[in-house]
């Protein structure tokens, strides 16, 4: 998705758990016809999670019948985008030539490397019926060494993607490793992301073996060490400890984190990169029309001035 700047998310709930670094709660914005989007990531006081530099939960949004998303061709840079979808679907276009209606629960990660251009539209079967949508967008900083890698983009059906169901839990693996078993998604550095459906009473084991992790609770109700967190909540936590997340009701959330990057990131609108001078050379890319086309599009969003 384009990505515009907006005030900070509001800092949440007390941190009144020793293993919690932080809590956040995402800032609501309204994208017209009713499209809410929450964001959590970036944040005043915490740029990335692992590198998790940007995270959207949009909806839940019923579109009617005839009316649907369009975001017009945009370009990225020196990140890669991940959508996840728990409703409605979504067509995937890019200027690599991939053409993929994205559907709940598959994985669908764009690498932009040194450039990219996407739309995302709703499908024209959806559109025409009408359709709910809920799902989260996030960004993936690439590491210094591979912000200049070729773009590319890669697509796991939600049957292709290892999951573990017990007795009260699920966990989809997205990407990554966790509860011991591993995605099929090639990433260029070390990160994860699952989905856990949690019924009430559920309790959850959040691993210790990577180095920046959080849980991001998109609708329910956790316990952690006797506090309680209604979604939605991005939950950040200190390395190295042994998490246990208690279901209070039925929950939904995604684990995520992996290896922090080298140092910070520049972000301007839809681009990340280790480098300004970069950055002012994609702007000036996008601008005069040196970002290759998408096939099928005949729109795109400007520059923002």
């Amino acid at each position: 998705m384009s990505w515009q700047p907006s005030n900070d998310p509001v800092l949440g709930d007390p941190m009144s758990c020793d293993a919690l670094d932080l809590v956040i709660v995402p800032r609501t914005r309204d994208l017209g016809d009713g499209f809410a989007v929450r964001r959590a990531l970036p944040h005043g006081k915490r740029q990335m999670v692992g590198p998790f530099i940007f995270f959207d939960h949009f909806g839940p949004v019923q579109f009617v019948s005839g009316k649907g998303m369009d975001v017009r061709p945009h370009p990225h840079i020196g990140l890669a985008t991940v959508t996840y979808l728990f409703d409605g679907a979504i067509m995937h276009r890019d200027s690599e030539g991939n053409v993929q209606e994205i559907a709940p629960g598959a994985m669908n990660l764009m690498t932009a490397g040194r450039g990219i251009a996407h739309s995302e539209r709703t499908p024209d079967a959806q559109r025409a019926s009408g359709q709910k949508m809920l799902g989260l967008q996030s960004w993936i900083a690439l590491p210094a060494g591979s912000e200049e890698i070729a773009p590319s983009f890669q697509h796991y059906g939600a049957g292709d993607l290892p999951m573990i169901s017990e007795r009260d839990f699920t966990a989809r693996v997205i990407a990554g490793s966790a509860f011991g078993i591993a995605s099929p998604v090639s990433m260029v550095s070390l990160w994860f992301y699952t989905e856990v459906t949690a019924a009430q009473g559920a309790s959850v084991p959040l691993d210790p073996d990577h180095e920046e992790r959080a849980i991001y609770v998109v609708d329910g109700e956790v316990e952690i060490a006797n506090e309680r967190y209604e979604g939605p909540r991005l939950l950040i936590f200190r390395p190295g400890d042994r998490i246990t997340v208690k279901a209070l009701k039925a929950t939904r959330m995604m684990f995520l984190g992996g290896d922090a990057l080298e140092g910070p990131r520049h972000i301007w609108w839809n681009f990340v990169s280790s480098s300004k001078e970069r950055i002012e050379q994609a702007k000036q890319d996008w601008k005069t029309g040196r970002f290759a086309a998408v096939p099928q599009e005949h729109e795109f969003i400007p520059l923002p001035e």
